[in-house]
């Protein structure tokens, strides 16, 4: 019997994540901001940027710009996705607003190029 629900939980759950993974509508975005209101924005909120990464500061870390202004931006390889990217391409980032010990910076869930 163990055995028989053991079989039935797994396929249930093979079933929901695939439903997941076929998802076509709309997902989750930040509010469209800029860096000047990234600057006042509440630790922990999520923000979507559009601007150029500029300048490679060190590590994972980034200066973006937009017509407000410029904040540090941590980009992760897996972020990046092999994609290259220079100054003057136009990227939209959805990213987690954090403060570190050199201030402020959007950690990057996401990368979209722009056209």
């Amino acid at each position: 019997m163990k055995k028989i629900v053991s079989i039935v939980l797994l396929s249930s759950s093979l079933l929901i994540f695939n439903a997941a993974a076929n998802f076509t509508g709309p997902s989750a975005t930040g509010q469209a901001s800029t860096v000047q209101q990234a600057m006042n924005t509440r630790v922990g909120s999520y923000i979507t940027l559009t601007g150029h990464i500029v300048a490679h500061q060190r590590g994972d870390y980034f200066t973006f710009r937009d017509d407000s202004g410029t904040l540090r931006v941590e980009i992760e390889d897996s972020v990046w996705r092999g994609r290259n990217v220079g100054p003057e391409t136009r990227v939209r980032l959805l990213g987690e607003v954090d403060n570190g010990p050199a201030g402020r910076y959007l950690w990057v869930k996401s990368l979209d190029v722009i056209n």
